[in-house]
C-alpha cells in the first residue's frame, strides 16, 4: 500500500496516535475515510462526465489513456491488432541497439 513497509506504517500510527491522541484518533480516522470517499466518488463523476461528453465514438475511452507513458506504452508495446504480432521497440529493430553516450547521461 502506496510503497509502505510494516515499519514505516507503524511510525506513521504511532505519530498520528501522539498528534491527535486515542481519544480523537477513531474520529480523524472516520474523517479522513469520508473524505476520500467523497474525492472517490467526484473522480468517478469526472471521468463519466468526461465519457457522456466525447460521445459514443469514445466509448472505451480510459482517463489513464492521457498519460503520456501509457500512450507510448499502448501504441508501440502491445500487439498489433491487425497482424497479432507483438510490436517491438524501435531501439530493437534488426537486432541493433541505438548508440549511447554515457557522456551525456
Amino acid at each position: 500500500m502506496f510503497n509502505i513497509g510494516a515499519g514505516e506504517f507503524l511510525v506513521l500510527g504511532a505519530l498520528a496516535l501522539l498528534i491527535f491522541g486515542p481519544d480523537q484518533l477513531p474520529k480523524a480516522a472516520a474523517q479522513v475515510g469520508r473524505v476520500l470517499r467523497q474525492l472517490r466518488t467526484m473522480a468517478d463523476s469526472a471521468k463519466d462526465d468526461l465519457r457522456e461528453g466525447l460521445g459514443p465514438e469514445f466509448k472505451d475511452f480510459d482517463v489513464q489513456d492521457l498519460n503520456p507513458k501509457r500512450f507510448v506504452q499502448k501504441h508501440f508495446w502491445e500487439a498489433d491488432d491487425e497482424g497479432g504480432e507483438a510490436r517491438r521497440p524501435a531501439s530493437q529493430l534488426n537486432g541493433k541497439r541505438p548508440p549511447f553516450d554515457t557522456e551525456a547521461t
